[in-house]
């Protein structure tokens, strides 16, 4: 099994900046793609960003121009810049693990006020 940590969600206001960080550990044998997707109330969760192991990135149509994606693969840790945040962008975030099988996060919570 590989267990993921998120940490460095919070509270912000619009305008603002947020750093995720992911970190992996556990049955770890490979540099695997790894993401950031996200879910608010009532809705479905998203894609934010994913970013391969050959440091390939995927955005969210919403989040271009305004987030980044890149990871540390000394630490198996991926991280999530968010800039320019957007009363929007409130949800959590759940760090996202592709190997085997896929792996979830407990995920972080993210809150943009206006």
């Amino acid at each position: 099994q590989v267990h993921l940590v998120e940490s460095g969600g919070g509270s912000v206001q619009a305008g603002g900046s947020l750093r995720l960080s992911c970190a992996a550990s556990g049955n770890i044998f490979s540099i695997n793609t790894m993401g950031w997707y996200r879910q608010a109330p009532g809705n479905q969760r998203e894609l934010v960003a994913v970013i391969t192991s050959g440091g390939g990135i995927i955005f969210g149509d919403s989040v271009k121009g305004r987030f980044t994606i890149s990871r540390d693969n000394a630490k198996n840790t991926v991280y999530l810049q968010m800039n320019s945040l957007k009363p929007e962008d409130t949800a959590v975030y759940f760090c996202n693990y592709r190997g085997r099988l896929v792996y979830w996060g407990q995920g972080t919570q993210v809150t943009v006020s206006s």
